[in-house]
């Protein structure tokens, strides 16, 4: 366990030095979450829907808040795969898949982090109709916390399986874009998922995609009422555990077959 907080702990000090990368990224979601708003404004103006305004606007803000939570990747292990130089971590006296699972949450959290507190605290003070509205509940806040928490482990896992499959294919571009198109659409950044049909929903609401930020806020906003929070949670709970072994297993099964690049 402690090798595993230690690569932690490294790999959130190495994310902390980007700080130009930070204020960039906070001023390119700022000013992609204002645009989105200003669109459901006149969307709603013309004809509105049966979510009300301020959750819409509120579902923004988190989504751009935590865009750093579902998109980025650790490059570093990409180029030892591509490289060979993995085959030093093959020597290491721990899992790979925990050791680099570990690396990933911390990048995840550490980006999301020095990102969302500035983000959350700007779009606070923007006046009604444009700005993230309070939490609808006490009990809701720390629900939707609880479920950011599980859907951070779940989007860790769909990481590790992406880089599953780069040791087979050594080119992670294809995989990875597909899985991005995935996560955009179907976790609610494009368009928030209560605005989907009905029928729609259904479906999307248990696929694992769903349970990285929409999860959480519904249960934010009230759209998911605390009394659904057992049901939410063990949803998400299910495929944190799917994803786990299904990546586990890939990564075994690959470390055994692994072809090494390199000099």
């Amino acid at each position: 366990m402690r090798s595993y907080l230690s690569a932690f702990r490294l790999r959130r000090r190495m994310e902390l030095q980007y700080r130009g990368a930070m204020v960039g990224g906070i001023i390119c979601q700022v000013v992609f979450g204002l645009i989105l708003i200003a669109l459901y404004r006149a969307l709603y103006a013309g004809k509105p829907q049966a979510m009300p305004l301020n959750h819409v606007v509120t579902y923004v803000w988190l989504q751009q808040a935590f865009f750093r939570m579902l998109l980025a990747s650790d490059p570093d292990l990409l180029d030892k795969i591509r490289s060979g130089s993995i085959a030093y971590d093959l020597c290491r006296p721990v899992s790979l898949y925990g050791f680099y699972y570990a690396r990933i949450m911390a990048q995840k959290i550490t980006g999301s982090l020095m990102r969302a507190v500035p983000m959350l605290v700007f779009a606070a003070l923007l006046p009604d109709g444009w700005g993230i509205a309070p939490p609808s509940s006490v009990p809701g806040l720390f629900l939707s916390l609880l479920a950011l928490l599980l859907g951070l482990l779940c989007v860790s896992a769909l990481e590790n399986i992406t880089m599953a499959f780069t040791m087979r294919t050594l080119d992670p571009r294809g995989i990875q874009g597909m899985l991005n198109l995935l996560m955009m659409t179907f976790s609610g950044n494009i368009l928030p998922l209560t605005l989907f049909p009905d029928s729609w929903q259904r479906v999307i609401a248990f696929l694992p995609y769903a349970q990285l930020l929409d999860a959480p806020i519904r249960l934010y906003t009230g759209d998911a009422a605390p009394s659904e929070a057992v049901r939410i949670l063990s949803v998400q709970a299910g495929w944190v555990l799917v994803l786990t072994a299904l990546g586990v297993w890939l990564w075994n099964r690959h470390q055994r077959r692994i072809v090494l690049q390199g000099g």
